[in-house]
């Protein structure tokens, strides 16, 4: 044990010492060995998850099983998800963020491990989730663990988890250009990241295993796209606006139902996830001709042979099956659910143009492959990956203007009526804030700015108390915290008006709203904290935590942002600057 231990440190060591030297050439080979295993590890994912479903539900199988096996399945996932891996539950997504920007990028083996077992039985169940966003988590985790395991840290092992989350999305999807953008709009929140070399090499590594192994098979067999005449973009213009509407009540449903189960006592979290098998069995044990998900139907509703009674009640039973099943706490992505309830709005609504209008519209199918896209613009918010993913689908170039229409007025009608995108609101639901294109890394950050909290007030010191203090420091703003950590900030010019309303004796932190206070964090741009400050007319704030809100790591201050831009000052109450943490 020893001399592994051993050869694992001098392994280590030599990495290191030649990141060192060939920081970049050692990088990038390390991306090849990402994207290979990365490949084989999805290969695996996704023949046992096929294996299993066809084990399950064999030919002949008595008709009860549709009824048992999704709860048997959910409720054995749940159990193992509550016991041994809460990490590995939702969509893998939101939680590969979080370890980006929350976690430095750490991702334990332990999450890749649960998340592969829980997925394969979740989605072999039945249950109405997609494998893309479990694939995603699963790509990070291994891309964290190797780097971990040849001793990277830092910025080098946060850069490696896009790098596996776009090797693992384009083997499970078979579309390497809309997993390169996926990764660096949606995971990095920055199109120009330097990474963009190594995430383009792991992605085809991972698709070249991926093809060797599975072969070169489209996820759907789409046929060829025809426009038929120039008044079809009035009806595909309709359906952006439709796929709009159905993502927004999607969204909001899903995350006002997983606001529900949260708020559940944490000793029932092991049972949640049966209430999504339960939806899903009986569903299947009433509908058992109609209730079906997967690829197969979304190839019947492209082709064209779908009618449309059947995929009107598959949108409806899907959006609200889909809705039940991830709120709950299963294992599985949005992403194939986003692309069958597009899929069913494209179809029925490409099937009424089509009967009122068959000489100037195309058949149903193309508007259900436009609507695939449509709904995934809606929901996850990445127009751009969605057109190029269905164009990777077709490889017809006819198709893009009805997609690039659709898709975003589809974006559009979200923005409008969902402000905060789907995957931002699921992380802020477990208080984790995640970075927001307004916090992309553009030039200086509020860590280079920062420095420790040397004046704080605490939540249960008088109004008077704080005045007093205040007359001896030459700030205008302080942190005040509790036992929890940091509570809010609080200004002079707010104690002194409750000093007029003759509130001396109360409470400082009852001047306070602890639930929703400015705040900044590290990765934030300085000009970013410029404009919170102006914005609150405070000229100090906490840098908090992404992982906790409540979690101070320091104070930024204007004469801090100022002195990072070059213009030196004294600043109130501050150290020198060779204490000042970055």
């Amino acid at each position: 044990m020893s001399r592994l231990s051993d050869i694992t440190h001098r392994i280590q060591e030599r990495v290191r010492e030649s990141m060192a030297q060939n920081e970049n050439q050692v990088f990038m080979g390390l991306t090849f060995v990402i994207g290979a295993v990365v490949g084989l590890v999805i290969v695996a994912f996704i023949v046992v998850t096929d294996s299993l479903e066809a084990w399950l539900y064999a030919e002949g199988t008595p008709h009860w099983r549709r009824l048992v096996t999704p709860i048997a399945g959910t409720l054995f996932v749940g159990y193992l998800l509550y016991r041994f891996f809460p990490d590995a539950r939702g969509s893998g997504v939101p939680q590969t963020k979080a370890a980006m920007f929350a976690r430095r990028g750490l991702i334990p083996l332990r999450t890749v491990i649960g998340k592969f077992i829980a997925s394969s039985i979740t989605l072999a169940s039945g249950i109405a989730l997609g494998r893309e966003g479990p694939s995603v988590q699963m790509g990070a985790g291994l891309a964290s663990s190797i780097g971990r395991g040849l001793g990277l840290s830092g910025d080098k092992l946060q850069m490696l988890v896009p790098v596996g989350a776009a090797a693992a999305l384009a083997a499970a999807f078979n579309t390497p250009l809309a997993a390169i953008l996926f990764a660096l709009e949606e995971i990095m929140g920055n199109l120009h990241a330097p990474i963009l070399g190594s995430v383009v090499v792991s992605v085809f590594t991972s698709l070249f295993v991926m093809r060797l192994l599975l072969g070169n098979e489209p996820l759907f067999h789409v046929p060829a796209y025809e426009s038929v005449h120039p008044a079809e973009f009035i009806v595909y213009a309709l359906l952006g606006v439709v796929g709009g509407l159905v993502s927004v009540f999607f969204v909001k449903l899903m995350l006002r139902m997983r606001e529900k189960f949260l708020n559940m006592p944490r000793r029932t979290r092991w049972l949640q996830p049966a209430a999504g098998g339960v939806v899903v069995g009986v569903l299947a044990f009433a509908l058992p001709g109609i209730f079906r998900f997967g690829h197969s139907t979304v190839g019947e509703a492209l082709n064209g042979s779908l009618p449309l009674s059947s995929m009107v009640i598959l949108l409806v039973l899907s959006v609200f099956a889909t809705a039940v099943c991830y709120a709950s706490g299963n294992a599985g992505g949005i992403f194939g659910p986003s692309l069958f309830m597009g899929a069913m709005v494209g179809g029925s609504l490409g099937a009424v143009a089509h009967g009122y209008f068959p000489d100037i519209t195309a058949s149903p199918g193309a508007y259900a492959l436009v609507g695939m896209g449509t709904a995934f613009a809606g929901i996850l918010r990445v127009p751009m990956v969605s057109v190029i993913m269905i164009f990777e689908l077709t490889q017809d170039y006819a198709i893009i203007v009805p997609l690039m229409i659709s898709n975003l007025i589809s974006f559009f009608v979200s923005y409008k009526l969902q402000k905060t995108p789907l995957y931002e609101a699921l992380a802020l639901q477990e208080g984790i804030h995640l970075p927001t294109s307004e916090s992309e890394k553009r030039h200086l950050q509020v860590r280079l700015a920062m420095r420790p909290p040397h004046e704080t007030f605490s939540s249960d010191m008088t109004v008077a108390d704080c005045i007093e203090r205040a007359g001896h420091s030459s700030m205008r703003a302080w942190p005040v915290t509790d036992k929890n950590g940091v509570w809010g900030v609080v200004s002079l010019e707010q104690l002194e008006k409750a000093l007029d309303e003759n509130r001396s004796d109360a409470k400082v932190g009852s001047l306070l709203d602890s639930r929703a206070f400015p705040h900044l964090h590290a990765d934030h741009s300085l000009d970013l904290a410029l404009e919170r400050m102006g914005k609150v007319g405070y000229d100090l704030l906490p840098v908090v935590s992404r992982a906790n809100v409540h979690e101070m790591e320091g104070v930024c201050s204007l004469l801090d942002v100022l002195r990072a831009f070059g213009v030196h000052g004294r600043q109130p109450g501050a150290p020198d600057s060779d204490e000042r943490v970055s």
